[in-house]
């Protein structure tokens, strides 16, 4: 079977779906993944990847556009309450620079399905049986929905949809489980970070997105880490000097392989860092923000696998109780058990066909 994976041009959108990509080459389908920009890096997983944006396609000044022309929009999603409205309209207009180059390449590939992430709306309008892949704990569903009904091109249901979400979590109506297993590409540690620090440590991230304050959460962490028995690791920090003697600093390093390293993680809430941190148990800080960041926040918090604070509200005793309060660690320990437990990407390959309801009509 051919199978068209798309995503939208950003590594935080086509990492996610990697994993089932890969599996499926694995059992024996043809697979091909369309994305662009910075997210044409997954080339190097071997799998063909065609380029379907066009260069003038750039997320920062579409954003900008909608900022000026609905500045209220705007506001409420750096707040956090915007829900849909602000994201709908950015990945729309991504969506529909998107179509034509789709339709051309699936005319000349004639893939059977399309597997998609909820914000790569694209993939579903090409007429074809398509698949949603949850990539967080959002609806998947509602989240094609709502881009889809902005764009110019019709969008079409989904035969099934692929949850990563773990039930104790977000109980969607619905699809299938599939795990969520972490992928980051190639790239390799430094040596002091493979190794155990002789304390508790933390690492500590941010978007990799540039936005308003991305580096806020961060800068607070360093300036109360001199006051917590742990070691830091800030990957990618905006400033490197200045840092209190505890704290480190990485470039882009492969996070799957250092959360398991690590005894907590501090990051922007983004889809990708909070399921990687729950598939390897590590308790978390998360900060709410845009988008889907405090929806994020406030399910792990309630779950009691996190906490959730913004960077004002960053003390020392909050970074202490990340890494010595053994409720967050046995909450942590129950979701990664969960995780751990629900079908893996190579099982759902193996049962690939099983997913697709005879012509293409909606199975979710």
């Amino acid at each position: 079977m051919r199978v068209l994976v798309v995503a939208a041009p950003l590594l935080g959108h086509v990492f996610p779906l990697m994993p089932l990509a890969l599996a499926l080459r694995d059992a024996g389908h043809d697979v091909v993944v369309a994305t662009g920009g910075e997210a044409l890096r997954v080339r190097e997983s071997g799998l063909p990847v065609e380029d379907v944006v066009p260069a003038n396609v750039r997320f920062g000044r579409i954003a900008l556009r909608i900022v000026l022309a609905h500045p209220f929009v705007a506001r409420r999603e750096m707040l956090g309450s915007g829900r849909l409205d602000f994201v709908s309209r950015l990945f729309s207009a991504v969506g529909d620079a998107m179509v034509g180059p789709l339709r051309a390449f699936s005319e000349q590939w004639r893939p059977d399905v399309v597997v998609h992430e909820p914000l790569a709306a694209a993939g579903s309008a090409l007429g074809l049986p398509s698949v949603i892949h949850d990539v967080s704990l959002f609806d998947g569903v509602d989240l094609t929905a709502a881009v889809g009904a902005r764009m110019k091109a019709g969008v079409r249901s989904p035969v099934t949809i692929l949850r990563t979400a773990p039930k104790s979590l977000a109980e969607f109506l619905g699809g299938k489980p599939l795990r969520f297993v972490p992928y980051s590409g190639d790239g390799e540690l430094p040596a002091w970070l493979a190794e155990p620090s002789g304390r508790p440590r933390i690492l500590v991230s941010r978007s990799t997105a540039p936005g308003p304050g991305s580096g806020r959460m961060m800068a607070a962490v360093a300036r109360a880490a001199g006051q917590v028995d742990a070691e830091f690791v800030l990957v990618r920090p905006e400033r490197a000097d200045g840092l209190p003697e505890n704290v480190r600093t990485v470039g882009w390093v492969p996070i799957p392989r250092v959360l398991p390293l690590c005894d907590g993680i501090v990051h922007h809430g983004g889809a990708g860092s909070l399921l990687g941190a729950l598939a390897a148990g590590v308790p978390q800080l998360v900060e709410p923000g845009p988008g889907d960041r405090t929806v994020h926040a406030t399910i792990l918090s309630g779950r009691g696998a996190g906490l959730a604070a913004r960077p004002e509200e960053v003390t020392p005793a909050l970074l202490t109780r990340l890494v010595e309060d053994s409720k967050l660690q046995r909450a942590a320990g129950e979701v990664r058990d969960e995780i751990a437990g629900m079908p893996s990407p190579a099982e759902v390959a193996d049962r690939w066909e099983s997913f697709l309801p005879a012509g293409g009509s909606s199975g979710v």
